[in-house]
């Protein structure tokens, strides 16, 4: 995981939307909808807090027996160690049961974030006993941070985006909207609420911006919660048989369109549903029944 310290170098926004979109369908795949249901309640912050009078090496495995335990990983024990490095955190894949995991040493001093990177490297061991991957190497970095995220202990990465005179820190490779988002999705899953969670104000900012995008995802076309504007612009791309540029639905059969293809706002499959009607679709992979207005 990279060591970002300085707000100047992140990035916001959404600029990885498709791996976002990607990752979540891949886990779905690879877990299935019963297998997230497994993890309805987040890793609390009792659970990852690290007091500067526990010892830093117990109290360092006791946080990711906690992890672990919130990610379901079987027969896993994490060796943990502190060094000075380029990156925050590194971890050394193999068979296991025992997986080294080094962190920067700066986390001697900045116990509150030791969760944190924990989480991403922890997931890593996931993805990998899972045998679940994508193509390149920045996807499976997202991939990871999306896993993480979604099965209630990327919550933590958000959190230690910090941004003020004393210090400025951004962990991760999704942009703190992107965690956001994601956890947004979970949260409308499981009903959670993580906004109590952030200790970090900008943080907490960027939970609402994803939040946002999060609700407009579950409202667009052909969805039947989508606005008047969108719904007017969606009819007339219908009848022309060609979506407009970055529209997140697309048209085939002809003009006026006969079929209409667009992603589960649950879990990003892609769905195929006649045109021009009022129906229920239900996607085959998470299982969710959605309304439409196609």
């Amino acid at each position: 995981m990279p060591n970002r310290e300085g707000a100047d170098r992140v990035v916001h926004g959404f600029p990885h939307r498709a791996a976002v979109r990607a990752s979540l369908t891949a886990l779905y795949r690879r877990v299935s909808a019963d297998g997230i249901r497994r993890h309805p309640a987040s890793v609390t912050a009792a659970e990852v807090a690290l007091g500067d009078g526990e010892d830093l090496h117990l109290g360092t495995l006791r946080v990711a027996r906690a992890l672990v335990g919130q990610l379901r990983i079987p027969d896993v024990r994490p060796v943990i160690g502190f060094r000075r490095m380029e990156e925050a955190a590194a971890v050394e894949l193999g068979p296991g049961p025992e997986y080294f995991v080094e962190l920067n040493d700066r986390f001697r001093t900045r116990r509150a974030d030791i969760g944190a990177a924990l989480a991403h490297e922890l997931t890593h061991i996931l993805l990998h006993r899972l045998d679940l991957s994508l193509p390149t190497t920045a996807e499976n970095e997202i991939l990871t941070d999306v896993t993480a995220a979604y099965l209630g202990a990327g919550w933590l990465l958000l959190d230690a985006y910090r941004r003020d005179g004393v210090e400025s820190q951004k962990l991760g490779y999704l942009t703190p909207e992107e965690f956001g988002h994601v956890l947004a999705k979970r949260a409308a899953l499981f009903g959670e609420d993580p906004s109590p969670w952030f200790t970090s104000a900008v943080a907490y900012e960027a939970w609402v911006r994803g939040r946002a995008e999060a609700a407009r995802e579950a409202t667009a076309p052909p969805l039947a919660g989508a606005g008047w504007a969108e719904r007017r612009r969606y009819v007339w791309e219908r009848r022309r048989g060609r979506a407009s540029d970055g529209a997140p639905y697309a048209f085939t059969g002809g003009s006026p369109a006969t079929a209409v293809a667009f992603p589960c706002p649950v879990c990003g499959q892609r769905l195929r549903v006649p045109a021009g009607r009022r129906l229920r679709a239900r996607c085959g992979l998470c299982g969710t029944v959605l309304e439409c207005e196609s």
